[in-house]
């Protein structure tokens, strides 16, 4: 079912459309697209059983957001969602096992968690993402979303010189206010000895596509060494959301 059924008519060029999962085979393209990315290409220890998929306790009580090439049927692209009332159901958001949550979570508002983010390599320079990012501002709509939040991660190859100098800019230009700040569980581990921090760093472009649309990072990252990686726990206000970039996303969709 699509989610952005609007869009449709004038989206008729492009070869990519956006829809939620609505059986098991759609929920194991995108665990199949996820294990292709995360543990082929990235390396992360996945929990898999030998089938191929990434999924994990959280999977049952998410919807799963789909990019599909219309062409072929293929699943390019893949988010998952969680809403509060089935975190609850779940014992607390996938966050949770990274963050103590509580400033967050005290937020008055209906929260969205987004997760597991990914597209497939050969479509990453199109307007896979685009397409994707418009399904989920018209999931936000639907439900009537107050903020969404999500780790936005940073690889750790270089033992994190790389990590901690994008979170010198973070601290400097776009940290939430002091009283919505989460503690990670696991802190980034210390710079190798004889290490120097870069100067600067580009965003990853997750990172930079939240920050675009108002984010805010809510504290320090968490380490996650199955993934190796730096998780940065960010935060959007739907109120805030910076509509100039909406636009900029819907443009190149309509253009496909």
């Amino acid at each position: 079912m699509s989610v952005v059924p609007e869009l449709e008519a004038r989206r008729s060029r492009s070869r990519l459309v956006v829809e939620l999962a609505t059986t098991i085979d759609d929920i194991r393209a995108s665990q199949s697209l996820r294990y292709r990315v995360f543990g082929e290409e990235l390396g992360a220890e996945l929990h898999s059983d030998g089938s191929g998929l990434d999924e994990d306790r959280y999977d049952p009580y998410c919807q799963h957001l789909l990019v599909r090439d219309a062409a072929n049927g293929r699943v390019v692209g893949s988010t998952r969602l969680m809403l509060d009332g089935q975190a609850r159901k779940a014992g607390g958001f996938y966050s949770a096992s990274e963050f103590e949550l509580g400033p967050l979570l005290d937020l008055p508002g209906r929260r969205l968690e987004v997760g597991r983010t990914c597209i497939d390599p050969a479509y990453r320079q199109g307007a896979a993402i685009a397409v994707l990012w418009s399904g989920l501002a018209d999931y936000i709509k639907e439900n009537r979303i107050d903020m969404l939040f999500g780790c936005a991660s940073i690889e750790m190859d270089d033992g994190g010189v790389v990590a901690q100098a994008i979170m010198n800019r973070i601290r400097q230009h776009a940290m939430t206010a002091p009283d919505c700040r989460v503690t990670p569980k696991n802190p980034l581990p210390p710079l190798p000895e004889g290490a120097e921090e870069t100067v600067a760093a580009p965003l990853p472009p997750l990172l930079k596509a939240y920050f675009r649309l108002g984010a805010r990072a809510c504290g320090e990252p968490c380490y996650d060494p199955a993934f190796n990686c730096a998780d940065v726990l960010v935060l959007v206000n739907v109120n805030d959301i910076d509509s100039s970039y909406t636009r900029h996303f819907l443009d190149r969709v309509m253009k496909g």
